[in-house]
């Protein structure tokens, strides 16, 4: 009884992986999908290739495990086509970026496609939509509310016949 009640006691803690709390209750499958940088098939990838099953308690794992997992995001021996860095503007390698190294990339992309002034980059200078939506109802910012309308406004030579 007392092995059962600390491995429920484990599932209650939070654990961190890659500098990102996860709570103990959730799977492993999709706890792992917190993280910045991991999607769906790439967390899938990572309990494949490490033999852990998906259906587990994160707060079930050992520090080992942790271990492992985070070794393996750092340097995925998957496809090429789960890494989420194909053909990288720089380097021509493919890689994985993850945590503040992706949020950090994003930006540089951003801030190039802005240097150079392509279609994309105006896009982002004007807050527009990117991928070809339609901005004639939608995608309208901190418009004024009832532009049109205007308030009647009281001359000062009025007065109202009950107020004499």
């Amino acid at each position: 009884m007392e092995t059962k009640q600390i491995g429920e006691l484990r599932e209650d803690r939070v654990v961190r992986i890659m500098s990102k709390d996860i709570e103990g209750k959730m799977n492993i499958y999709a706890g792992l999908t917190k993280i910045k940088g991991v999607s769906w098939s790439f967390s899938n990838a990572i309990c494949n290739s490490l033999g852990i099953d998906k259906k587990r308690k994160i707060g079930s794992l050992t520090n080992e495990e942790l271990n492992k997992i985070s070794e393996f995001i750092k340097n995925p021996k998957v496809s090429f086509f789960l890494l989420n860095r194909r053909k990288d503007f720089q380097s021509g390698e493919n890689i994985h970026l993850n945590g503040s190294n992706l949020e950090l990339q994003q930006e540089f992309d951003i801030k190039r496609l802005k240097k150079i002034k392509s279609y994309r980059g105006l896009r982002h200078m004007n807050n527009l939509p990117l991928r070809g939506q339609r901005t004639r109802s939608h995608f309208r910012k901190n418009r004024r509310k009832g532009s049109g309308i205007k308030k009647k406004v009281k001359k000062e030579g009025e007065v109202k016949k009950y107020e004499k």
